[in-house]
């Protein structure tokens, strides 16, 4: 059942370190075996080397196209039912990581399938719409997983959001937030705020500005939102949230915090 699960992610992402480790690691065995510059013998060993570490470490360190593992046991602790948010659900990673670990929990999936969700999952098939094809995404994915009864999908726009305030117990966002530009993340921020009920959650998951990403990404494909340390506390801080906890793990950042009650 689990095999049939794919999130979709472009072999960019997670092989793309090994179009940099053949050619690298091949001029070093030439070099090697003909005794040549020992320049050329010494960047092409590290670089091949360095790619082939990068590589290890993102597939079995991140494993983006592989199933999500809470972070943390400080969210939705109780195990109580619990209506849940997924702010941009993608193809539903993160969807299937709160169901799974939280079994008593619906969730919401919520993305704007627009040309972002394109760039991360590939284009629409030919008379098929962005929505339509993410749609099918997520609900073949959470048919993998045997969720599909505890899930909807709600297309929508992070920054304004079609729910009424207070509808939520608990939102996660798992590297979505961190895509948008700082009054865009702030906008997000202050929905998830809104449309939480009082004493709710908020799982925050964003890219690691930290050493595992300059050591897997160096020159290739850095991404442009990661922030220092404690900057996504500060932003939920300044929306009315309390923090519980924040921590990290290779790649990512996490926060945990909390709409106070009335």
């Amino acid at each position: 059942m689990h095999s049939q699960i794919n999130f979709g992610y472009p072999w960019i992402f997670t092989y793309g370190h090994l179009f940099v480790a053949a050619p690298a690691l091949a001029i070093f065995l030439v070099s090697w075996a003909r005794k040549r510059n020992k320049v050329v013998l010494g960047v092409s060993g590290a670089l091949a080397l360095w790619a082939l570490t990068a590589f290890a470490m993102l597939r079995f360190g991140f494993d983006m196209n592989g199933r999500a593992t809470m972070p943390t046991q400080a969210f939705l602790t109780s195990g109580a039912a619990a209506k849940v948010l997924d702010m941009g659900a993608g193809t539903g990673r993160s969807t299937l990581m709160v169901l799974e670990a939280r079994p008593q929990t619906t969730v919401v999936a919520l993305d704007s399938f627009s040309d972002s969700y394109t760039e991360h999952f590939g284009n629409a098939k030919s008379g098929q719409t962005v929505e339509d094809r993410g749609r099918a995404k997520l609900i073949a994915n959470m048919k993998a997983a045997g969720v599909e009864e505890r899930a909807t999908i709600q297309p929508g726009d992070m920054r304004h959001m079609p729910f009424e305030a207070g509808t939520f117990d608990a939102i996660v966002s798992a590297y979505a937030i961190d895509h948008l530009s700082r009054e865009g993340s702030s906008q997000a921020i202050g929905e998830a705020y809104r449309v939480l009920k009082p004493h709710g959650e908020f799982l925050l998951m964003v890219i690691a500005k930290d050493l595992w990403l300059d050591l897997t990404y160096g020159p290739m494909l850095v991404h442009m939102r990661a922030a220092a340390s404690g900057y996504w506390e500060s932003r939920m801080r300044n929306a009315g949230f309390d923090i519980i906890e924040s921590g990290h793990r290779p790649f990512t950042h996490y926060v945990v915090a909390r709409k106070p009650g009335a």
